[in-house]
C-alpha cells in the first residue's frame, strides 16, 4: 500500500531528492478555490538545512522505515557521539554533523532515542528538556536590568553558553528546552 501525503505526520521521516529528511512541522491545506494541498518543513538529517515543500493532496510519498532505540549517552571522542543500548549493551557511534548545535545538552548516562535507518544512526532524539548544573557564572551587576537585559549569559557542565534569567547562580541547576535552547525553569 503506497502511502500519501494523508499519511504525513511530524517526526515522519522521507526520502527527499535523494536524501533523508524529518518532517519538523506540517499542514493540511484547503483553500475554498482550488484543491487540497499539504504545506511541510523538512529537516535534511546530511546538510540539516530546512526547506519547505507543498504537495497536492493524495500524492504519493517515500516514507523511510526507521528503528527507534533509547539508549544511553556514553562519551564523545573526534568520531563523534557513543551511545549504548541499556537493553543489549550494543554500542554505536553517532557522527557529531547528525547533532550539531544540540550536542551542547548531551550529559553522560542521558537517555535518548537513536533512530536508526539500515543499521544506521541517521537521527538522535533528545528529551524535550534537560537539567544541567551551571559551572560559571557571573553576577548580575546593577544597572544591567534597566535597557530590558534580563538575561545573561552562563556555562553549563557540558561546556556550552546558554542564556537564563538574571538570578541565576553558579552551582544551580537550570531546565533548557532542548528544541531551542532556551531556558524553561530552574533544575
Amino acid at each position: 500500500m503506497a502511502q500519501t501525503t494523508s499519511d504525513i505526520a511530524n517526526g515522519a521521516y522521507l526520502k527527499f531528492k535523494g536524501d533523508i529528511v524529518v518532517v519538523v512541522e506540517f499542514q493540511h491545506v484547503n483553500p475554498g478555490k482550488g484543491s487540497a494541498f499539504v504545506r511541510a518543513r523538512l529537516k535534511s538529517l546530511t546538510s540539516g538545512k530546512v526547506v519547505e515543500q507543498t504537495w497536492k493532496a493524495g500524492e504519493v510519498l517515500e516514507f523511510v522505515d526507521v528503528q527507534k532505540r533509547k539508549m544511553q549517552y556514553l562519551y564523545s571522542d573526534p568520531t563523534g557521539f557513543t551511545f549504548m543500548d541499556q537493553d543489549t549493551f550494543d554500542q554505536v557511534t553517532v557522527n557529531r554533523s547528525v547533532l550539531e548545535d544540540r550536542a551542547g545538552f548531551l550529559k553522560e548516562g542521558l537517555e535518548v532515542h537513536v533512530v536508526l535507518h539500515e543499521g544506521t544512526p541517521i537521527s538522535v532524539e533528545l528529551p524535550k528538556k534537560v537539567s544541567l548544573k551551571v559551572t560559571e557564572a557571573f553576577s548580575a551587576v546593577r544597572g544591567d536590568t534597566a535597557g530590558g537585559n534580563l538575561t545573561k549569559e552562563v556555562t553549563v557542565e557540558t561546556g556550552v553558553q546558554v542564556k537564563v534569567p538574571m538570578f541565576i547562580k553558579e552551582g544551580e541547576s537550570v531546565v533548557m528546552n532542548t528544541d531551542t535552547g532556551e531556558y524553561v525553569e530552574r533544575g
